[in-house]
C-alpha cells in the first residue's frame, strides 16, 4: 500500500461496537485513526450511529462528542423507540445504510481506497459500486466468532477483508480500561489531513 494513497474510513458505530464487544474489546479509537493514518493519506473518517429521539442522557453521547473534537466527522440521526406489537419487546427504528452510501459514493472520485468498518450484507451493493468507480474496498470486521459477524457476500466482493481481531493489538483496549470523563476531555489529537480535499468540490 502506497504511503500517497488517499484514504477514506466508513465507520458504522454499532455495527463496530457490536463486532468488538463480541470479540472482547473496546475499541480505542485514538489508536484506530493512527493505525489508519499511517497507512496512506487519511482524508476522512467518517462514523455513522443513530440516537434515540427523547433520551434524557445516552450512554453514547461522550464518545460522539470525543470523536467530533478528535479527528472524525461525526454523522448522527435520530431514531425512535418503539414497543413490537407481536413479541412486546422495545425495539429501535432507524439506520444510518443510506447515509453512509451516499457519501461513499460521493467520496469515490477523490480517494483510492475505502475501509468499510462493517459486516452488514446490504453495504455488498456499495462496495461494488465504489469499484466500479475505481476504488479499492477494504472491510472490516470479523469471522472469529460463532457466527461470523461479516456476511459472506460482504466479504467476497471486498478487495480485501481484515479482521478485527488481527487488528486488537494496534486499535483494542480492555473493556476494564475504558476511558473516563476525564481522559474524554484531553487535548485534541492533531488530525491535519481532514481539510486535505481541496479539488473544489463540496464533500460535506
Amino acid at each position: 500500500m502506497s504511503s500517497f494513497e488517499k484514504i477514506a474510513l466508513f465507520i458504522d458505530g454499532s455495527n463496530l461496537h457490536a463486532t468488538s464487544k463480541a470479540l472482547g474489546f473496546d475499541i480505542d479509537y485514538r489508536r484506530l485513526l493512527s493505525e489508519f493514518h499511517g497507512r496512506g493519506v487519511l482524508l476522512r473518517a467518517f462514523y455513522y450511529t443513530t440516537v434515540i429521539e427523547d433520551q434524557e442522557y445516552s450512554s453514547i453521547r461522550p464518545l460522539i462528542d470525543w470523536l467530533d473534537y478528535n479527528g472524525y466527522t461525526v454523522v448522527t440521526k435520530l431514531t425512535k423507540e418503539f414497543v413490537d406489537a407481536t413479541t412486546g419487546r422495545r425495539k429501535v427504528k432507524g439506520s444510518m445504510d443510506v447515509e453512509l452510501a451516499v457519501k461513499a459514493m460521493e467520496l469515490a472520485e477523490h480517494v483510492d481506497q475505502i475501509v468499510l468498518f462493517s459486516g452488514d450484507g446490504d453495504f455488498r451493493s456499495l462496495v461494488e459500486a465504489v469499484q466500479g468507480r475505481g476504488v479499492r474496498v477494504t472491510v472490516v470486521s470479523t469471522l472469529a466468532t460463532q457466527p461470523p459477524m461479516v456476511a459472506d457476500e460482504l466479504r467476497r466482493q471486498a478487495d480485501i477483508f481484515i479482521d478485527l481481531a488481527e487488528l486488537k493489538p494496534r486499535v483494542g483496549r480492555d473493556p476494564a480500561e475504558r476511558p473516563g470523563s476525564r481522559e474524554m476531555r484531553q487535548q485534541p489529537l492533531q488530525f491535519t489531513a481532514r481539510g486535505a480535499i481541496n479539488r473544489g468540490d463540496r464533500v460535506e
